[in-house]
């Protein structure tokens, strides 16, 4: 007999909804983890009180309870599945599974079977319905023989579906003999207190373990009172509150922000929170790094003494980020990540880069990278296809910063910009470290040995190989590519262009778009007679006029301020890469127009982060327009000082 079993395209139900996942069966214990990453389950072996077959729609359901009164329902065995397992569990943990029936009558009436943690609704001997006491927060008794069970109100619970549990009504009349009472004590309140005793829960709202006040969270935006409790935790703020079990919690994540006075503490969830239409997978806290708290815990001895004897303590005093995730990791249950080996040219342990026109700092992590704080985006190695060193979207001339290109094996790419130049080695050997695959720039190839890529020298004025590539690239450029996207001398940004002429105001915004372009089309000209190629001695009349209408036209003054970007300009600038790629061999008129349309589709919200961008440089080309035109005198000593700066 086999000692392990795996099976693909199992679902774990429950109050998160239903995910499938890979399942393992071994003699240490049962392992799930959710496809695509995320969520994992593991129960030990002696932990595991009984296991049950239920036969449901087009498949079975085994079902595991656990001694903390945790209930696992695992979905989606095939019949012939069912008797090997069974005999596995008999011999390997001395359990016999025992089969439900459900029942498909659709009454209302019956019994009431408590087992352990676990409420059972039968009708006859069949099972109706099953509900986990440990999901349980408060009990209710209304009028004389009613009594109702509310469940914990979790933000993560209907993530992943359309409707969750928030309470039941059960109806226990004077005449019931299973829950015997008196005059001044009914049926009902006999069944209330059991209940109350079985799920370990009061009439109240259930004490703090210990609370964090005015704490910055970054992600859902805004500061919260921060209460840690027994079984959730809860975010109180002025405008939300979000209520979260810790069944939720996937994982905690400490990163210390480089030469800051800050600390980043992520708690990943899965199911994510839902803030109207909008998914919270990752709760992004800032804590002051230099701030001492000193915190009494609110917990019983009995609790104390075994729950977390050796892993909690009464009283803590420390760094307020190490105080939280100290009490939270064991509240919860879930492992803590800190960043690995990976150190940036300052030392710190991240690089700052943007994504999605957002500035912040990706982490390399031993497995994975973490780019926060806002949008938080995890990616595992697990799930990368390969990753691609490209040249800075703002051109080739400038060679300060590089791109950090992470294809996933989903074909999703994230886009890291903005990567100090000095960053490319110590990033480089670290990816590298990790096995992960890099493409060459322009080739399919992968780059074999730190070495071929980075030199023998480490000083910074040597060669670099790898850049030197990108340098040719840019300097190699068809005219096509140089006409997509025209980008003069004293102009960082450029300009779009569209050959429509239908895109809105903020598209066409830029007069000087058309002097640009003729000034950097010039030495091209100039280019291809240097080359060898045949002037042309007969001038059409077209081009006389042409020629004539041009030579007028004022030349730009190199120390003019450059003018100010429209948040179209900057959205044109984030996004044709990303056209380019979505359209292999697309025109460069097209380009224009896809970019426009695409900017007319956008919501204000979305369009916000760049025309707040917009606006900045725009009060920056007034300023700067204005002391260019109004030259104040000033005497030689402020001009020289002016100079070395």
């Amino acid at each position: 007999m086999t000692d392990s079993h795996s099976f693909n395209s199992i679902s774990l139900s429950g109050r998160g909804g239903t995910n499938p996942g890979l399942l393992k069966i071994n003699s240490g214990g049962i392992q799930w983890k959710k496809q695509g990453g995320g969520k994992a389950v593991e129960v030990d072996r002696s932990d595991i009180v009984s296991v049950s077959w239920t036969k449901v729609t087009k498949s079975n359901r085994l079902g595991v309870k656990t001694k903390d009164g945790l209930y696992y329902k695992f979905v989606g065995f095939r019949d012939q599945d069912v008797p090997s397992l069974s005999s596995f569990f008999q011999s390997s943990y001395g359990k016999t599974p025992e089969e439900k029936q459900l029942s498909i009558s659709g009454r209302n009436w019956g019994e009431v079977d408590l087992h352990g943690n676990t409420l059972t609704f039968l009708v006859g001997s069949k099972q109706a319905f099953e509900v986990s006491l440990a999901d349980v927060s408060q009990t209710q008794i209304q009028g004389k023989d009613d009594v109702t069970l509310e469940f914990h109100v979790d933000d993560t619970a209907g993530a992943n579906e359309k409707d969750s549990l928030m309470e039941i009504c059960f109806h226990i009349p004077s005449s019931n003999t299973q829950f015997v009472g008196d005059e001044n004590r009914p049926p009902s309140h006999v069944f209330n207190d059991t209940i109350v005793a079985m799920a370990d829960v009061s009439s109240g709202v259930e004490d703090a373990v210990v609370t964090f006040d005015s704490i910055a969270i970054l992600t859902p935006r805004g500061r919260y009172s921060v209460e840690l409790h027994l079984s959730f935790l809860r975010l109180q703020g002025q405008a939300n509150d979000f209520k979260i079990q810790y069944s939720s919690v996937v994982r905690l994540f400490l990163l210390p922000k480089s030469n800051q006075p800050h600390t980043f503490v992520v708690i990943s969830l899965d199911p994510p929170i839902r803030k109207g239409q909008t998914m919270y997978p990752h709760i992004v806290m800032q804590f002051e790094t230099d701030t001492v708290v000193e915190s009494e815990l609110s917990i019983s001895d009995d609790l104390m003494n075994t729950k977390f004897k050796d892993k909690l303590e009464r009283s803590y005093k420390g760094l307020i980020h190490e105080v939280f995730t100290t009490v939270l990791r064991w509240l919860s249950g879930a492992k803590i990540t800190k960043p690995g080996k990976f150190r940036s040219s300052q030392d710190g342990f991240a690089v700052k880069s943007s994504l999605k026109a957002e500035d912040g700092v990706l982490y390399p992590l031993e497995k994975g990278f973490f780019f926060l704080p806002k949008p938080p985006t995890l990616i595992l190695h697990d799930e990368i296809d390969y990753v691609e060193f490209e040249r800075h979207a703002a051109g080739g001339a400038n060679m300060h910063y590089f791109d950090l290109l992470i294809r996933l094996k989903t074909d999703h790419e994230h886009l890291f910009r903005n990567i100090q130049r000095n960053e490319y080695h110590n990033l480089y050997t670290f990816i590298s470290s990790k096995g992960l695959k890099i493409m060459n720039l322009g080739g399919a190839g992968t780059t074999d040995g730190v070495a071929a890529v980075l030199g023998d020298d480490d000083d910074d004025d040597a060669v670099d190989p790898h850049l030197e590539r990108i340098k040719n690239q840019a300097a190699d450029e068809s005219d096509e590519e140089d006409e997509d996207f025209v980008m003069g001398e004293d102009d960082d940004g450029g300009s779009p262009t569209d050959d429509s002429g239908e895109d809105d105001s903020d598209a066409s915004e830029g007069g000087g778009g058309e002097k640009e372009k003729s000034i950097k089309k010039e030495p091209k000209k100039e280019a291809s007679s240097s080359k060898g190629l045949p002037p042309k001695r007969k001038v059409s009349a077209a081009d006389e006029g042409s020629s004539k209408r041009k030579k007028p036209k004022k030349k730009k003054d190199p120390n003019a301020p450059k003018r100010a970007m429209s948040g179209f300009m900057y959205f044109s600038q984030m996004e044709r890469d990303n056209i380019k790629k979505e359209h292999p061999g697309i025109a460069f008129g097209e380009v224009g127009k896809v970019l426009g349309d695409k900017w007319r589709q956008m919501s204000a919200e979305e369009k916000e982060p760049y025309e707040a961008k917009a606006q900045v440089d725009k009060q920056r080309y007034k300023d700067e327009i204005s002391d260019y035109k109004n030259p104040q005198p000033v005497n030689l000593d402020s001009g020289n000082e002016s100079d070395s700066n």
